[in-house]
């Protein structure tokens, strides 16, 4: 599928999408980069595609199909009424910033121009991300099948039809990365409490961690199936479940940490 993409901003999130356009076979001379930053445009430059320090430095009669907005929450208000020109000759937007409503965008661009927003998470780095996507009733399934095809190239991908939903989306697997890393740490930190080395202690949560999140991904049986397969009755993970799934233990727990990055998402909204 061959398009043009005009990417705003190539910093962490934007540059770990370039890249996985481009290993995606999206070729380099069709996606121009805009950056302030001479290093991500010099990154951007070294894959093959033309980088510039503001749109207004693009050459006249330039369209892209799709532009995307990957640039902090706190300066999008600030950059997007750079890009009408482009939304009013037809191109549409994808916007990864935290908080920006698609309302925000038809007010700056026009009630007329196609916009999606979409939620991604930080192992987006590492193309294991996942990407929740939301558009207003102007997009395509042509436009939706173009953003897919950007979004697939640093995880998985889904959407949903209700704009609210991203808030609810964004307490879950937006900032869930964090709570992982925390898991980690606490895990570590219980080892060494139990006797362990830190190296090791550090070593044994990181990878039980992510072995057993590939194995969730891998297997066709619900997380619950998994849990009971390596629970013996009387046995040490029985055990150490009973603490877990205690009343007062992980699950109320992860339900209010849930619960509260959903209030403050909508809140920054």
């Amino acid at each position: 599928m061959s398009m043009s993409v005009l990417l705003v901003g190539c910093g962490n999130m934007g540059g770990a999408m370039l890249e996985g356009w481009i290993d995606q076979k999206i070729k380099p001379n069709s996606i121009v980069v805009i950056d302030p930053s001479s290093a991500n445009l010099e990154k951007a430059r070294a894959l093959g595609c033309r980088g510039f320090s503001s749109p207004l430095l693009i050459e006249e009669g330039y369209v892209p199909d799709a532009i995307v907005f990957a640039v902090k929450p706190q300066v999008i208000a600030d950059v997007m009424d750079h890009y009408r020109s482009y939304t009013d000759k037809g191109a549409f937007v994808i916007s990864i910033a935290a908080g920006t409503r698609i309302e925000k965008f038809e007010q700056q661009l026009g009630d007329h121009v196609p916009i999606i927003r979409t939620m991604p998470n930080t192992p987006a780095a590492i193309r294991q991300g996942m990407m929740v996507s939301c558009a207003n009733g102007l997009v395509s399934e042509e436009q939706k099948k173009l953003c897919d095809l950007l979004m697939e190239a640093i995880g998985t991908t889904a959407w949903v039809d209700m704009e609210e939903d991203i808030d609810r989306v964004t307490g879950l697997s937006g900032s869930g990365p964090a709570y992982v890393f925390y898991m980690i740490e606490a895990m570590t930190q219980a080892g060494i409490a139990a006797g362990l080395s830190e190296e090791l202690s550090t070593l044994l949560a990181k990878t039980t961690v992510a072995g057993a999140g590939q194995l969730a991904i891998s297997s066709p049986k619900a997380a619950s199936t998994l849990r009971e397969n390596v629970t013996s009755p009387g046995g040490t993970t029985a055990a150490g479940l009973s603490v877990l799934m205690a009343k007062d233990g992980l699950k109320p727990l992860m339900e209010k940490t849930v619960a509260a990055a959903v209030q403050r998402s909508k809140e920054l909204g």
